[in-house]
């Protein structure tokens, strides 16, 4: 059996919408699609104890990360009739209303992508290792907690 190579799924700063954009544009000659879902997670400006969110710092623990990525991707595969799927993590700062994370599922029907994406974010948010520290405008910060 052949072992699939682990990839680095993190990209430095913000996922733009180019990027994403070129991604779906790739998938036009892949004729036995039939549905893609998306889900882009953006920088929310959260007010915390009357301070705005203007930014989050992703740190994470890359080669832990890009491993617990993988086996999400792998485990998806087995549960869900998928084509494809892609999945991008910013690291580095974020500014608010930018995207941070972007994850693009194909299948030759809808119903298997809808379900497919909500497992694979829920897998992710639960996890991956990655860190964010949110930056306020006053220069102060604390560390994100996922919910």
């Amino acid at each position: 059996m052949k072992t699939k190579t682990i990839k680095n799924v993190f990209r430095d700063g913000p996922i733009t919408p180019e990027f994403i954009a070129n991604s779906i544009a790739k998938h036009q000659v892949k004729t036995q699609i039939g549905a893609h879902d998306i889900f882009l997670g953006q920088v929310r400006a959260d007010e915390i104890e009357g301070k705005v969110v203007q930014a989050i710092e992703y740190t994470a623990y890359e080669e832990m990360a890009n491993k617990k990525f993988h086996e999400i991707r792998e485990g998806a595969f087995e549960k869900f009739e998928l084509s494809c799927m892609h999945i991008y993590h910013s690291l580095g700062i974020v500014k608010t209303g930018e995207i941070c994370l972007f994850v693009f599922v194909s299948a030759p029907h809808r119903k298997e992508v809808f379900e497919a994406l909500h497992y694979i974010v829920e897998e992710i948010k639960s996890q991956v290792p990655v860190f964010g520290k949110e930056l306020f405008e006053d220069d102060s910060y604390q560390w994100k907690v996922n919910t």
